[in-house]
């Protein structure tokens, strides 16, 4: 099957849940004999205008800063212009939108309305926008703003309303889009995140990744993993920090990511007395991912909003990592595979805090009920969220509405063959 997926994320390099979805579907597909493109906007750090990653090819089309009329205007039509190319040379059975902008220059061409179209939403774009926005200080930044909103939610509305199916990867964010766009439920299906089962697993020897990541050996040790934003709730988890480490000296706490609050959060950490209980990592390479995890005895995910589905919790679970979350989105609905004592109430720090010193408490009277979670751990991975089992959903979801065309074209059945 030929396969283009559109997006406004590269796979060049893995940053965040959208492009670890992305990678991880375009690659896989590709393994199994479907000839896949990506086409995507060139991003600053792209050097060429083409590229093969892992058996796919990434197309990226010029967009010119941030600039809005130029940015629009290229994302608009030197998006279509290079469709309506790779189109004459490839001759699409499929569609794969990703984000709504790149995608509406193709849905106002020719090609791109009669080909089947399936929408992968990981989140809603005119939240997103909204929750990483800054509050407007005067009536023009107000009136932008609002603009913006507008033409974020009519954009995504439309595509998904021409959309012949969507997919997404939890309960929430199917209900998102049926009661903010009134779109029918059975249009929507759930094909679940998941995780490398292959490179994220459990390590026998936990003290030796520390000492070569220079971790402390005996502290009870905190990760989390989040781009910088507000609705991450960092903050609060930094407070819920400072009240663990007054019950607690041998807490520790390891931050990775990066983004435009790690400045203010490494203030918070100085103004709270906690330079010697935190350290912020910066980016995590991809290949360095599975070591923090091994490392670690509890991943937090203290996310205040918008949490779509969250790949880093099944990622801490595949390594055998228990996982503390808020309740807040997606991760209900994974974290109820592991017992209701994994949620917390919410995104206080209060509550957090109260719920990470009951959890250490537990596991450090009864060490052998944390070996047994952290072996049900993986067990929930290796059942519910394997990368293997959502390709086998998402390829079977793209042959059937890529022969549903070919019905409806020839009037008789016609199998595509790879």
């Amino acid at each position: 099957m030929n396969i283009l997926i559109v997006t406004d994320v590269s796979i060049a390099k893995v940053i965040g849940g959208a492009e670890r979805v992305l990678y991880e579907q375009s690659t896989r597909l590709a393994e199994r004999g479907h000839r896949v493109h990506i086409l995507t906007r060139r991003l600053p750090e792209h050097d060429i205008d083409m590229e093969v990653i892992q058996g796919v090819r990434e197309w990226r089309f010029g967009a010119p800063g941030l600039n809005l009329r130029p940015f629009l205007k290229s994302t608009f039509f030197d998006c279509r212009r290079l469709f309506c190319h790779l189109q004459k040379e490839c001759s699409f059975h499929l569609l794969n939108f990703h984000q709504p902008f790149s995608a509406l220059g193709i849905l106002c061409s020719k090609d791109g309305r009669r080909i089947p179209k399936v929408y992968t939403c990981h989140s809603l774009s005119f939240e997103e926008f909204a929750s990483r926005s800054s509050s407007p200080q005067s009536t023009v930044e107000w009136t932008l703003y609002r603009l913006q909103l507008f033409a974020r939610k009519l954009t995504e509305k439309t595509l998904l309303g021409k959309s012949d199916r969507i997919v997404v990867l939890s309960e929430y964010t199917r209900e998102k889009i049926r009661m903010v766009y009134g779109l029918p439920e059975s249009k929507i299906e759930i094909i679940t995140g998941a995780a490398n089962l292959n490179r994220f697993r459990a390590s026998e020897n936990r003290a030796a990744i520390r000492r070569q990541l220079g971790i402390p050996e005996n502290c009870f040790l905190l990760l989390t993993i989040r781009n910088l934003v507000p609705r991450m709730g960092l903050e609060n988890l930094i407070l819920a920090l400072k009240l663990v480490a007054k019950k607690i000296k041998h807490i520790f706490l390891i931050l990775g990511g990066e983004g435009p609050l790690a400045g203010k959060l490494e203030d918070m950490v100085n103004e709270a007395g906690l330079r010697d209980f935190v350290r912020f990592t910066g980016f995590i390479p991809e290949q360095e991912l599975p070591r923090y995890y091994q490392m670690a005895d509890l991943f937090v995910l203290p996310t205040k909003e918008l949490e779509g589905f969250g790949m880093v919790t099944i990622e801490a679970l595949a390594s055998g990592l228990p996982v503390l979350g808020t309740p807040v989105g997606g991760t209900t609905e994974i974290l109820t595979h592991l017992g209701p004592e994994f949620l917390f109430a919410d995104s206080n720090p209060t509550s957090m805090a109260d719920q990470i010193l009951k959890t250490i408490k537990r596991w450090e009277e009864d060490p052998k009920d944390y070996n047994e979670i952290s072996q049900n751990c993986r067990h929930i991975a290796e059942r519910y969220y394997s990368w293997e089992a959502h390709i086998d959903r998402l390829e079977d979801l793209f042959h059937r509405m890529a022969n549903s065309a070919s019905n409806t074209g020839k009037g008789e059945r016609k199998l595509l063959r790879l």
